[in-house]
């Protein structure tokens, strides 16, 4: 979908050139619009993926180009672009986003206007939006108006949509890539302006006590409007709340900031600037919680009036502190190494390059040892090696010269021979690192064998951490074994990410500082929901937060339980209070979702289904279990007259629906549950679009360079398709339809290109 979706941004950048804006009134180039259609360079097709809220015009037809106030001379163009080229279109007015942060969390409310630039006046085009939401964000919120209506976003359960709407839920809205979500608007006019509202939640990110927000606000120098007297704001609200009474420290900013208020645990900043041309950078800050020692606390929040559960939450954290004299457990980790057919190419280079950053950065006293497998099942070694650098010299080059990606995936066997090494650890750390790329069938037979057997010769028990590769792989499975043995999931969705976020999650897992945790003097509640139902490990590189509800009295402190690295017993009391202008739920809401779906999977219950889809809809944040739909309302007058009409259809036949509020469905804007058939056909992660042959990608690239406007695509295309003739006949048939569409400018390169005669 990614390269699907900068090809037809790199299309539509090309037709833009058709655009006359005036003399001395020309936009600026951009490395984007004059880079050579024929590349393959994963960095430069990265380059049109967008790094902000975007808007394009959806251009089926290139005779649709033009400026809407200034018409000029535009030869008429035949033909369809297919898939439709993306122009994107210039950003007016302001721009303005209000973020809140609290604890891991944040979420960002974007608002800003766009125009239709690019379109005849009296003509309309659909318009894509695009949303990057940051670090495994969720699309919360849609508002759009559009000169004569509006939109408005909702979350419906998947089995209220009509059959009609379940058929087509997927070609509006869609992912991307990763947390990069994409939605049309139809038919909007050439010329006109429309402003976009979005919310959406994302994680920050923690390292040695400090917390990291970036959120994408990155724009193209091409969505900078073309006009000296176009003014551009830019305004940033951004509030924080430790969420724990601890005072805030400022670490660093990449815009200019204006404190507006400051108390124990919170403050609220500024930027609010006039701007010659949109921001460049993504917004990004950073602040520390002032603290030394381990810490926790309970939060507690009474349900709302409409709560579908009348239980009360929680919230229980515990930050791992600054203290130095906090050790990390011993490892012994085993690295479970997908070499399947899927993998050959970059996503087996990476995920061997975050191998062997892993390895390198265990201690001497740790042991390690690397498991491949496909249908097969290779090991390193057949005992646990020292992590010395003559034992990680070898492992490196057994990665380089014995292993080649083929055949197809299976988890089970190597997951076994894990076991049976790590059967006999000792006063350390026992970890499993699995990456893969693949959905099994068995895998919740796999689930099911690893909790029974979760023991170990030593006082703890295995812990495992997944990380999956693309959205072909069970990232539910992969979530599920990771909560089973304590540890981390993690995800990358293309090959560029995976070295990165491996060692991210590898400097987790591997830096344990409190193990076994258990909560007491909770037997007393009447009922008690816990999630995750395992309670993870204590990490220098998380802060760790378990939460749920609960109905009983909770008391007013709890004792909170571990085993340390020395393997003496630590305890520490942490009180509970009720949460003051912080929302608990809203903090929670995407991490207990993804728990709570994991569980339904393995379990295959309709009724904790029905629970996900009613958090989803409650909270706002989408699941597996709902569709995000957005809703149509007409001007003010016409609005008001629908609803009248509406209800009187309603009394006089109440068993039959008019929709005249027009449904648009965006569909499940969630990973899904696998792809076995991809996985057996081992089909590459990140291929799910169409690629484009190497005869398409040179004959664009001959196209661009020999033709004044462009009109190529269109002949081109047909080109494409007669070439497949053999003989003679493919010269005959091409130049009568490049004289069908007028477009002999193209003729010459086409007869060059084409060997087929």
């Amino acid at each position: 979908m990614a390269r699907e979706f900068a090809t037809c941004v790199e299309y539509g950048l090309s037709l833009s050139k058709r655009i006359y804006y005036g003399k001395e009134m020309t936009p600026a180039a951009s490395a984007a619009m004059t880079r050579s259609m024929s590349s393959k360079s994963s960095e430069l097709a990265e380059s049109y993926l967008p790094t902000a809220v975007m808007a394009y015009a959806v251009v089926p037809e290139p005779e649709l180009v033009d400026n809407p106030d200034v018409p000029s001379y535009q030869p008429y163009v035949h033909g369809r672009c297919e898939p439709p080229a993306l122009i994107p279109l210039q950003m007016h007015g302001a721009v303005a986003m209000e973020i809140d942060c609290c604890f891991d969390h944040a979420n960002v409310c974007f608002s800003g206007a766009w125009r239709v630039h690019c379109i005849k006046a009296g003509r309309k085009c659909d318009v894509r939006i695009a949303v990057p939401t940051g670090e495994q964000g969720s699309l919360l919120g849609v508002e759009v108006d559009v000169p004569g209506r509006s939109y408005h976003s909702q979350l419906i359960q998947a089995e209220d949509a009509n059959d009609k709407e379940k058929v087509s839920r997927g070609w509006n809205g869609r992912l991307i890539k990763g947390s990069m979500y994409s939605f049309e608007i139809p038919e909007v006019g050439g010329g006109s302006t429309f402003s976009i509202k979005l919310t959406w939640s994302q994680k920050l990110l923690y390292h040695e006590g400090q917390f990291s927000l970036n959120v994408p606000f990155s724009f193209p120098s091409f969505v900078n409007p073309i006009g000296k007297k176009i003014s551009k704001r830019e305004k940033i609200l951004l509030n924080v709340n430790s969420g724990v009474g601890k005072e805030i420290l400022c670490r660093c900013a990449s815009h200019a900031l204006k404190e507006l208020r400051r108390e124990v645990g919170r403050m609220g900043l500024l930027y609010d600037a006039e701007v010659l041309t949109w921001s460049s950078s993504d917004f990004s800050f950073s602040y520390n919680v002032d603290y030394k020692d381990l810490f926790g606390g309970v939060l507690l929040q009474s349900p709302f009036l409409r709560d579908f559960d009348d239980r009360q939450m929680f919230c229980c954290y515990l930050f791992p502190g600054d203290n130095q004299s906090m050790k990390a457990f011993r490892k012994e980790v085993v690295f479970l190494m997908d070499i399947s057919g899927s993998m050959k190419g970059n996503p087996f280079e990476s995920a061997k390059n975050g191998i062997l950053s892993s390895l390198r950065k265990l201690n001497p006293e740790d042991s390690f040892n690397i498991i491949a497998f496909n249908e097969e099942t290779y090991l390193f070694s057949s005992l646990m090696e020292q992590a010395t650098k003559e034992a990680i010299l070898q492992a490196t080059q057994w990665l380089n010269d014995k292993l080649t990606p083929d055949g197809g995936t299976n988890i089970l066997g190597p997951l076994k021979q894990a076991l049976k090494l790590l059967a006999e650890t000792t006063d350390s750390i026992p970890l499993i690192f699995l990456i893969t790329d693949g959905a099994v069938e068995d895998e919740r037979d796999i689930c099911n064998f690893v909790k029974g057997s979760l023991t170990s010769g030593g006082s703890i028990s295995l812990r495992i951490c997944t990380f999956g590769i693309g959205t072909y792989c069970n990232h539910y499975f992969l979530r599920m074994l990771a909560q089973i043995g304590r540890g981390h999931f993690d995800t990358a969705y293309d090959a560029d990410s995976v070295d990165f976020r491996m060692q991210r999650l590898f400097a987790t897992a591997s830096s344990i500082i409190l193990a076994n945790i258990t909560v007491d003097a909770l037997e007393s509640l009447d009922s008690l929901e816990l999630l995750p139902f395992c309670i993870p490990d204590l990490s220098c590189g998380c802060p760790l937060i378990v939460s749920g509800r609960y109905s009983g009295n909770f008391p007013d402190s709890v004792k909170l339980s571990g085993i340390l690295a020395d393997m003496r017993k630590f305890t520490i009391d942490i009180k509970a209070q009720k949460a003051k202008d912080l929302p608990v739920d809203r903090v929670v809401a995407r991490r207990q979702i993804d728990l709570l779906t994991a569980n339904a999977w393995l379990s295959g219950s309709k009724e904790l289904e029905q629970k996900v889809a009613k958090m989803s809809i409650q909270s706002g944040v989408p699941s597996e279990y709902t569709l995000m739909v957005l809703h149509h309302t007409l001007g003010e007058e016409k609005a008001s007259e629908t609803i009248l009409i509406q209800d009187v259809f309603n009394k006089i036949y109440p068993l039959k629906k008019m929709d005249l509020q027009t449904r648009i469905m965006l569909g499940n804007l969630c990973v899904g549950f696998g792809n076995l058939s991809a996985t057996a056909e081992n089909i590459p992660p990140g291929t799910e679009e169409t690629k484009s042959s190497d005869a398409t990608e040179m004959l664009l690239n001959a196209a661009s360079n020999c033709c004044s406007r462009v009109v190529d695509r269109c002949c081109c295309m047909c080109f494409i398709q007669t070439c497949s003739y053999m003989n003679n006949q493919c010269a005959i048939v091409l130049s009568q339809l490049c004289a069908a569409l007028a477009c002999f400018e193209c003729m010459n390169c086409c007869f060059e290109l084409c060997e087929c005669g």
